[in-house]
């Protein structure tokens, strides 16, 4: 069984940061991309930001320059700064994760963790 587990999240006024962590445990053989999206409020979820095991690292137009993703083998970090009312939102760990049974990997998401940013 593999589990994601977010932490990290809670409230915090505008201009101000929050770091969001993601461990991956479980029967696991290797992770390929990690990342975090996020879901407001009667719209649909979204990317943040994905990181490959390679490195490779991609972020949505309306977090680049403000958060900044990183990693360190099972676990997927999201630093967020300069936090805007708009950022808040549910969000999700996700991961490419290939257990030792499996020929191909597969998705596996966190059950998330709420940012609130205040005005």
């Amino acid at each position: 069984q593999v589990q994601l587990v977010e932490s990290g999240g809670g409230l915090v006024q505008a201009g101000g940061s929050l770091r969001l962590s993601c461990a991956a445990s479980g029967s696991i053989f290797s992770i390929d991309a990690m990342g975090w999206y996020r879901q407001a409020p009667g719209k649909q979820r979204e990317l943040v930001a994905g990181i490959t095991s390679g490195g490779s690292i991609n972020y949505a137009d309306s977090v680049k320059g403000r958060f900044t993703i990183s990693r360190d083998k099972n676990t997927v970090y999201l630093q967020m700064y300069s936090l805007k009312p708009e950022d808040t939102a549910v969000y999700y760990c996700n991961a490419e994760i290939i257990r030792p049974m499996d020929y191909y990997g597969m998705d596996y998401w966190g059950k998330g963790t709420l940012v609130t940013v205040s005005s």
